[in-house]
């Protein structure tokens, strides 16, 4: 079953920002309709694991596609940041030009699992926010500020790993 993710059209400072679901008009290009149906695949699987996994439900949120730069929950964010999700509003953000820069600059091609996958690794941190795992994080850096950077990155490898359990059920299912 496909979940609806949320729609929403703004415009903020010269920048368009849509918060999309999969019949969506922001799911037109071939790049947007690649996320699109990612994330509702990886919301699909969560809704089903999280409950199996870690005795919670899943609350769906919405992927928010913008161009340059857009406010947030989290304050500001521009282009530079890259895919990235605000815990402060629940959303995922994705700078197409960002996708489209990183393929075309860097990387030649962004191949769809490429693209699926930082889809999942944006939810993974979804996941973390639900169960708590991000506000456990934010209290132990500030309990320990020396070790802030290790919790980072250790929170940025649960998310790989959360992106990676998607990538196996999605293979075993040959998506």
């Amino acid at each position: 079953t496909s979940a609806a993710t949320g729609t929403s059209q703004a415009t903020e400072g010269g920048s368009a920002a849509a918060a999309v679901e999969a019949d969506d008009d922001a799911c037109s290009s071939e790049l947007e309709q690649i996320l699109c149906g990612a994330t509702n695949d990886v919301q699909d699987y969560w809704a089903e694991q999280l409950p199996l996994s870690f005795d919670t439900e899943y609350p769906q949120t919405a992927t928010v596609f913008f161009s340059g730069s857009t406010n947030t929950g989290c304050g500001n964010a521009s282009s530079q940041m890259g895919p990235f999700y605000c815990p402060a509003d629940h959303l995922v953000y994705f700078d197409l030009d960002f996708l489209q820069t990183l393929q075309s600059q860097y990387i030649g091609e962004v191949t769809d699992l490429a693209s699926q996958y930082i889809v999942a690794h944006e939810y993974g941190h979804h996941v973390q926010n639900v169960l708590g795992i991000n506000e456990q994080v934010q209290q132990v850096s500030s309990q320990n500020p020396s070790m802030a950077n290790k919790y980072s990155v250790a929170l940025e490898l649960q998310a790989d790993c959360f992106a990676g359990a998607w990538a196996r059920d999605a293979g075993d299912r040959d998506l």
